[in-house]
């Protein structure tokens, strides 16, 4: 697939430099498509700087209602003249759990329509006023802006230049086809009819792939119909075969996305294709309702441009209506259809993909995800192996001391081999993710702050782990000794991590989480004060000569283990199961 594409876009190259040195006049047109799209990436650049906040909130809060979802995203891609920036957002955050598939939907169906302000802002402001000489002082003060180091100012650069350029785009396009014109008229290779819909359609598509955007497409194509170079028909067909056409980028976009993103490519490629098909087929009472509406709206009958915005905008909210009814099938048959692979390697994250990274919220909520997951997977089951407990009856009613004595047959458990293999590639990433979202997005201090409180609570876990492998070895080689003591003794060290373990547990997973961390503060000070100090019963074995002077080393050097092991479970605990919501949403 990738060697096709290369070879495609290195083909394109060589036929878009023999057009340029056959016809110079096609300099000028090109030279106006390549600044619009540059335009339009500064635009989207510099609206990123504002999408930290309130845009992201508002997106977020949009998807509770699938009718404020499409309006939100209509409205946000229409102002901020960017549906890739808006898909961008929606990815992130279903990615990051933050929202659901359905309402990623209504944002994306939503920002169809959004898009369609780019041809309105194309048809009215682009070709019917002189906008060249507005373009000039945007430059100027964008330019100036951009180099500025204050984000705000620097976004608001990027957003006025990116303006400037746009406009400026739109200037050269139409000067270039009002010089073209004096050579050849290309409405001579005008198809009437039906058959000239579906031609023109599929030119709008590979158009529109070339170009990566069915905005820069639209405005070529409404400068062109602005010139006389295209029949009024053939530019509606091409304004449908722009709309499929954008799914054809984002489909090859989300080749190698996450499954979220194949999803959501997946919904939007559905539902261009099923517009597009619905605009064909309805092509001519669309048109005529154009001209209904037309009359109604005061434009002239020969105002082709705005007739084309029109056009766009009533088959894209059509497209929407026939959609809203079945989302929730197209949901359902989207997770049915594009599947999460089940067969990850064991080490494999779950949580942690690109997406994530686009915002600090998606990434810190994916993260607390993947730092969950391993804390109540990994770390539980090479803590409760490692001491020959079964999971099972850490989470029992058993009472601990049964679950002990039921406990006599070792494992033979290698701590070492569960932590290469269940622990270490994890960890790394999520230190990985959690240094590159610190290093490049902007983030407030309590977000920063929860970075590394995840970034800590994914030491311990290691620490913990460290702790174990030592303990086990001695838990093991005493779990029936025939010394009564010595196995009585390590014995109690198990029952101190099960107690401690099951409360977690209980804290993690039932409602009354008060009672269950006032538990476990209890049993935080009880670690505390016990690490390096030896116990009573300790004290009193060595005193009568029960135990050998290495084994009271042992239990010594243990129970110091123990104590650190349970006031790091109970550390981590807090760290990953407190109140911190409000850590995700503020500043986002």
């Amino acid at each position: 697939m990738g060697l096709f594409k290369n070879l495609i876009f290195y083909l394109f190259l060589v036929v878009l430099a023999v057009l340029l040195l056959v016809n110079s006049n096609l300099k000028t047109i090109g030279a106006g498509v390549a600044i619009l799209l540059f335009g339009m990436i500064m635009l989207e650049e510099g609206f990123r700087v504002f999408t930290k906040g309130p845009l992201q909130n508002l997106l977020k809060k949009a998807t509770h209602s699938l009718y404020k979802s499409i309006g939100v995203g209509a409205l946000v891609t229409a102002l901020i003249q960017s549906s890739s920036l808006v898909s961008v957002i929606t990815i992130s955050f279903i990615s990051a759990g933050l929202i659901g598939l359905s309402g990623g939907i209504g944002l994306v169906f939503g920002a169809n329509i959004g898009t369609t302000a780019t041809a309105w802002l194309v048809a009215i402001s682009g070709l019917n006023v002189e906008i060249s000489g507005l373009a000039m002082p945007m430059l100027v003060f964008g330019v100036v802006l951009s180099f500025q180091k204050k984000a705000t100012l620097k976004g608001i650069g990027q957003v006025l230049a990116g303006l400037g350029f746009f406009f400026l785009g739109i200037h050269y396009m139409k000067e270039g086809f009002d010089v073209f014109k004096s050579y050849i008229d290309l409405t001579q290779f005008a198809i009437p009819g039906f058959w000239g819909v579906i031609v023109y359609t599929g030119l709008g598509i590979v158009v529109t792939t070339i170009l990566q955007s069915s905005s820069a497409t639209l405005a070529l194509i409404l400068t062109a119909l602005a010139a006389g170079q295209i029949e009024y028909e053939n530019a509606l067909a091409l304004g449908i075969g722009a709309n499929v056409g954008t799914t054809i980028t984002a489909v090859l976009g989300s080749l190698g996305s996450n499954v979220a993103g194949r999803r959501l490519a997946g919904a939007h490629f559905i539902f261009n294709v099923v517009t597009g098909l619905v605009a064909l087929v309805f092509i001519y009472p669309l048109a005529s309702l154009v001209n209904v509406l037309s009359g109604v709206m005061g434009i002239a009958a020969t105002d082709y441009t705005l007739k084309l915005a029109l056009f766009h905008t009533i088959f894209n909210v059509l497209g929407v209506l026939i959609m809203i009814p079945f989302i929730k099938r197209l949901e359902g048959f989207l997770k049915v259809f594009i599947k999460e692979r089940v067969g990850k390697d064991i080490d494999e994250p779950k949580f942690l993909n690109k997406a994530v990274l686009q915002f600090p919220s998606g990434v810190i909520l994916s993260l607390m995800k993947e730092a969950k997951y391993l804390y109540e997977n990994a770390v539980f089951e090479i803590v409760a192996h490692g001491l020959n407990i079964r999971r099972e009856d850490i989470i029992s009613s058993i009472a601990v001391k049964e679950v002990v004595k039921q406990s006599k047959k070792d494992f033979g458990v290698d701590v070492r081999e569960l932590y290469s293999s269940k622990v270490k590639t994890i960890y790394g990433e999520i230190i990985r993710y959690a240094t590159t979202a610190q290093s490049e997005l902007k983030m407030t201090k309590m977000q920063n702050t929860r970075l590394s409180e995840i970034r800590i609570a994914s030491r311990k876990m290691v620490e913990i782990i460290e702790g174990v492998r030592e303990l086990g070895r001695n838990v093991a080689y005493y779990l029936n000794s025939d010394n009564e003591h010595m196995s009585k003794e390590y014995d109690r060290f198990r029952k101190k991590i099960i107690k401690v373990l099951r409360v977690i547990f209980l804290f993690r997973t039932e409602m009354d989480r008060e009672k269950h961390y006032s538990k476990l503060i209890v049993l935080k000070e009880e670690a505390r004060k016990g690490k390096h100090q030896s116990t009573k019963s300790i004290d009193k074995l060595i005193r009568n000569d029960m135990i050998t002077v290495d084994m009271a080393s042992s239990l010594v050097n243990d129970n110091d283990h123990v104590n650190d092991i349970v006031k790091k479970l109970i550390e981590v605990a807090e760290l990953l199961y407190g109140e911190t919501d409000s850590l995700l949403v503020e500043g986002n």
